[in-house]
């Protein structure tokens, strides 16, 4: 059936209407003038591994400038699971950013495990992809997400000298909850201990975790090294993250050393929580023990 002339008017414009609006939206998504360099402290690249991240935006001549509130995604995709995510705010908020500028900063990142290396397809490598850009709020023109850059990235698995932590007396099960800054976190009770491998080296000690100020309030927190404290406070915040540079001679000559993690007050969250049923003893959350 053919369409009279009016109705070829109506598909015209239409048509016309509808390839306009895609243009607009391709090009409403689109960040002009503005260039980013990523390198890592590290290398190679392996999971279950601390490195820091920097960030070299450029921007150029005819950058326009960002007036919306937005933020940086960070996205590492391993095949199709998004194993890490550091979204942030650079450090001079982006509607500040001017062209023809250099914003350089630096982020620490943790790679989680997410090699299989018993995997019989696994060929002594693996690839992640790295999404980074702009993000925008919901009801914003264009997309939420723009991206600015995009590259494979190879990793290994950790070198074989890396030590072995083993979680001994005083921990509790692994709990989950994606909503938590922490993610994934072990409760300690009064006092944790953990074995670990000596390297006969320096090495990086980096403990991450929380605490539960609302059950106990201005609970110390006590770390040593064999029968040595290496470090007590009081968080400021409900999370937090210590980092240490272990020198060889803190380690001892044994085979292994051993970490305790302690705390000089604990709480029972059913006596202290409403509706809480819970009749563990808990001192605090430990979300990782990073030592390499």
């Amino acid at each position: 059936m053919k369409l009279d002339i009016g109705k070829r008017k109506i598909a015209v414009v239409v048509l016309l209407l509808v390839t306009a609006c895609f243009f607009f939206c391709r090009k409403s998504s689109e960040i002009k003038g503005v260039e980013l360099e990523v390198s890592f402290s590290e290398s190679p690249l392996s999971d279950m591994l601390i490195t820091d991240v920097q960030y070299r935006w450029k921007t150029k001549k005819n950058f326009a400038g960002i007036d919306q509130k937005c933020h940086i995604f960070v996205h590492f995709w391993h095949r199709n699971n998004l194993i890490l995510y550091d979204n942030h705010v650079p450090e001079i908020p982006i509607p500040q950013w001017e062209p023809d500028k250099e914003y350089v900063y630096s982020r620490r990142i943790y790679i989680p495990s997410f090699i299989d290396a018993s995997d019989p397809e696994f060929k002594g490598e693996e690839t992640i992809k790295l999404s980074i850009g702009f993000a925008f709020p919901s009801g914003s023109p264009g997309k939420p997400l723009r991206k600015v850059f995009e590259r494979k990235i190879k990793f290994m698995t950790p070198p074989s000298d890396t030590p072995e932590i083993i979680y001994e007396n005083g921990w509790y099960d692994f709990e989950i909850n994606p909503e938590d800054f922490l993610k994934r976190w072990r409760w300690t009770g009064k006092e944790a201990r953990c074995f670990i491998d000596n390297p006969y080296r320096d090495a990086l000690l980096v403990i991450r975790g929380g605490v539960s100020s609302k059950a106990v309030s201005g609970q110390k927190v006590i770390f040593r090294l064999n029968d040595k404290l290496l470090d007590e406070f009081i968080p400021e915040k409900r999370n937090f993250e210590k980092s240490y540079n272990i020198k060889k001679g803190m380690l001892g000559k044994e085979a292994k050393f051993y970490l305790v993690i302690a705390v000089d007050k604990t709480f029972i969250p059913a006596q202290v929580i409403p509706d809480s049923k819970d009749e563990r003893e808990l001192g605090i959350k430990i979300s990782f023990i990073y030592f390499r």
